[in-house]
């Protein structure tokens, strides 16, 4: 049968494996990338042959360019151009003492440049599209400042800031495996360099601060400490995990609620104030020989005997393996309880500040794994930085909307000052400070607060997004589900936006300002972008940018919401007053009278309640906020936190990205098919043809649940109807108004009817069960007759 006695072979060498990661974190260093944030500047070193590209990311921001010589002298023609320009954009951001420009103007100040004798370049224009470039290259070594200028945005207007992109290929590339670290967060006390595959320690006095630094990108280390006045006793307690999660009641460390670390007996040695990663762990013992031994790896260097060598001189005893914080590890227990592990998420430049709690002796290792993905197949060194306890850092996580996305650090909304003062229970929300609860009321005073008086709440974080031009309403019409030719100006309508298969990018308002001007407010980040790539597609002339910093909003709920609404805010003849406002509808006027903060106020709100929602520019946060109290404290007015708003929400039926829905998910199947009018709306849609599928071969239908037991429901639990699971809760409450457990839920068509008797698992869902039974989606005024009245 065979015509030779050799097998057939796959002709070639191997080939490597594919393996897809942002753009953004690549090992050649010959290539940087800065985003310069809208109404922001950054500040690069240049040297004489590098090539830059600025990118406008969403169109229509113009660019100031500063450069200037290494003694600090301006001069335009280290970019080979004649100034046109003199910066007044970046001069007067400087100049409005906005914190977040801080470290630039130390930088100025440590490289003698003077803006006073500013002579730049200014690139770009209102009416430059999005992806548009310009191209210029470094002819001596400098430094540059780029700057994306912009004034705040009135609350009816869309002129908004937003970022730059500069890209730098460099002439003289680095080493590889050498990036540069980045500048200082302030003057530091010490600078330490762990080498791979070693271990360092250091001293620290309480107050002051620790940076971690993954230099390169992808690389571990195990940190530990010990209180220094317990060592001087003989006293060896280092930092416990096992202890600090148990207290925190959290798997990971974050800013905030769950930020501390113990030793074991309870003595707080550390707090975590910034992280720009969120990907930690603390679940296994840093490397030891034993690991490697056991593995066929006899002799391996490993942290636990690093961590010996680094602490003897402290007259720490040697352990044969250590307990740690592993910093930048990426590990996890998977759904059958087995450690599993894979590259970390850090990034070249990522960090962690950390805040010692007391006088603390502390080490650091550079992990030396190189038998698995623990450190990206590629050992490289950590750097440690310290700094007096007398500067301030602001508490923040990082975050990125999108894989090849710059990270954007935790902010304080516009109302955060007047906020704080009645809470310190805030929580991390879509790159936000927001209150869970407020220390003199509570979650259940704060709901009956709403639902029989006021509440006013922040919800900032809300994604906003300008999209103006002649094609503007053909792209709202084609990327949301609505039929959004059929928007009055002032109307706002609710609306599902979909991928081509059917399921949920996000759900949202899309508010229409003007013939073709409209504000698309979603929950996520990508939602904008998403928009923007839809109009790059298809060569629409529209412009799709981002306004989420130029617009902060408050939510005044309840009954008696309307009257706190017509007490502060004034309103144009042309405009409808509160009073005439409709349900979804909007108007634009200004506190107190025709002088004040300028806001634009909607009919709108996430509560089941009669309910407005007021934005304005973030300097006219604490006048509004100061507004609401003033025109609402005898109203019974309270404020609400994110706990509070949970409850009111699941009883109105009201959805939650996340929880009640995904990208696997269509709108039928989170309980929002009205937004997809298939019948009425005669133009194409994307997801269009997918969902017409989807309502006609349904597989799962969204309803609502009440449970017959006290006992918690959460997230995720398992519906059953006898042995087989049918269906998961996907959020759940113990209602105060209906005195009794209730919740969302995604079932099997087969068993949806209102009625139905199913059955919450617990435990392994078969050793415990919940009697539940079907009922109509909205558990609390179904009809929606209390935010229509």
């Amino acid at each position: 049968m065979l015509d030779t006695i050799y097998p057939s072979v796959l002709p070639g060498p191997p080939r490597p494996s594919r393996i897809l990661t942002p753009q953004g974190f690549s090992r050649h260093h010959g290539q940087e990338r800065h985003v310069v944030p809208g109404a922001g500047a950054v500040l690069v070193q240049l040297m004489t042959g590098d090539r830059l590209v600025l990118v406008n990311d969403e169109g229509g921001q113009p660019v100031e360019l500063v450069a200037a010589a290494k003694d600090g002298r301006i001069d335009a023609a280290i970019l080979g151009q004649a100034a046109n320009s003199t910066a007044e954009g970046l001069k007067a951001m400087l100049a409005s003492g906005e914190q977040s420009l801080t470290r630039l103007r130390k930088g100025l100040e440590a490289r003698r440049i003077d803006l006073a004798t500013a002579g730049g370049l200014r690139l770009f224009g209102e009416s430059t599209p999005a992806g548009a470039r310009a191209d210029l290259t470094a002819l001596d070594e400098g430094w540059l400042v780029a700057c994306a200028p912009g004034l705040p945005m009135a609350p009816e207007a869309q002129d908004t800031a937003t970022p730059i992109t500069m890209l730098i290929q460099r002439a003289k590339p680095r080493m590889v495996g050498h990036y540069d670290l980045p500048d200082p967060l302030a003057d530091p006390i010490l600078d330490l360099r762990v080498k791979s595959a070693t271990a360092e320690s250091y001293v620290v006095k309480a107050g002051d601060y620790i940076q971690i630094i993954d230099v390169d990108g992808r690389q571990c280390t195990d940190f530990q400490c010990f209180d220094a006045r317990k060592l001087d006793r003989g006293i060896q307690h280092a930092l416990d995990v096992t202890t600090s999660r148990t207290l925190m009641g959290h798997a990971y460390s974050m800013p905030g609620l769950h930020s501390k670390y113990y030793d074991q007996d309870w003595v707080p040695l550390v707090e975590v104030v910034q992280d720009t990663v969120g990907r930690h762990d603390a679940f296994a013992m840093a490397c030891a020989s034993k690991y490697y031994d056991d593995i066929g790896y006899p002799g391996h260097v490993n942290c636990s005997d690093n961590f010996n060598k680094a602490l003897a001189p402290h007259g720490v005893d040697p352990r044969p393996g250590w307990m740690a914080v592993n910093l930048f590890f990426n590990t996890n227990i998977d759904s059958h309880g087995v450690l599993i592990s894979d590259e970390p998420w850090s990034r070249p430049g990522d960090y962690v500040l950390f805040r010692a709690l007391t006088d603390i002796v502390c080490v650091n290792s550079a992990c030396p794994d190189d038998t698995s993905p623990a450190n990206g197949w590629y050992l490289s060194d950590i750097h440690v930085r310290t700094y007096s306890g007398a500067e301030k850092f602001s508490r923040a996580i990082a975050w990125r909307p999108t894989p090849d996305a710059e990270p954007k650090m935790t902010k304080e909304t516009a109302f955060h000052s007047r906020i704080s003062e009645r809470t310190r229970h805030h929580v991390e929300y879509k790159g936000y400070w927001l209150p869970q609860v407020y220390s003199a009321n509570g979650a259940l005073e704060e709901y009956w607060a709403c639902r029989q008086a006021a509440v006013v709440l922040d919800l900032s974080p809300l994604r906003k997004w300008e999209i103006t031009g002649p094609d503007a309403e053909a792209l709202m019409q084609w990327v949301l589900t609505r039929d959004v030719k059929k928007l009055s100006q002032g109307q706002v309508v609710y609306s599902a936006m979909c991928y081509p298969h059917g399921g949920m990018i996000d759900d949202g308002t899309l508010f229409r300002l003007g013939r073709d001007q409209f504000r698309w407010i979603g929950g996520d980040e990508y939602g904008g972008v998403w928009i923007r790539e839809q109009a790059e597609k298809l060569g629409l002339k529209v412009m799709v940018r981002s306004s989420t910093d130029q617009l902060h909003n408050l939510a005044v709920q309840g009954p008696n919401s309307r009257e706190i609404m017509k007490r502060m805010i004034w309103t144009a003849p042309h405009q409808p007053t509160i009073e005439e406002l409709g349900w979804f509808r909007f108007t634009v006027g200004r506190i107190g009278g025709p002088s004040g903060a300028p806001v634009v106020v909607s009919r709108t709100g996430y509560t089941g309640e009669l309910g407005f929602e007021v934005f304005c520019h973030p300097k006219d946060g604490v006048t509004v906020y100061d507004a609401v109290w003033e025109h609402g404290a005898d109203l019974g007015l309270k404020p609400m936190g994110l706990a509070a708003l949970d409850m009111v929400r699941i009883e109105a039926g009201l959805i939650f990205a996340g929880y009640d829905f995904s990208d696997q998910t269509d709108p039928f199947e989170a309980g929002i098919g009205f937004t997809v009018p298939l019948k009425s709306k005669t133009d194409d849609f994307i997801g269009r043809e997918a969902l017409i599928r989807r309502k006609e071969h349904p597989a799962r239908r969204f309803v609502g649940l009440e449970i017959d037991a006290n006992v918690d429901v959460g997230h995720g639990d398992p519906l059953h109807v006898g042995r087989a699971q049918v269906g998961e809760v996907t959020s759940a409450v113990r209602s105060p108004i209906l005195g009794k457990n209730i919740a969302l839920a995604r079932v099997d068509l087969a068993h949806s009817e209102v009625g139905t008797a199913l059955e919450v698992g617990k435990l392994d869902g078969q050793q415990k069960r919940l009697p539940a039974v079907i009922v109509p989606l909205s558990h609390y005024d179904p009809k929606k007759t209390r935010p229509q009245s």
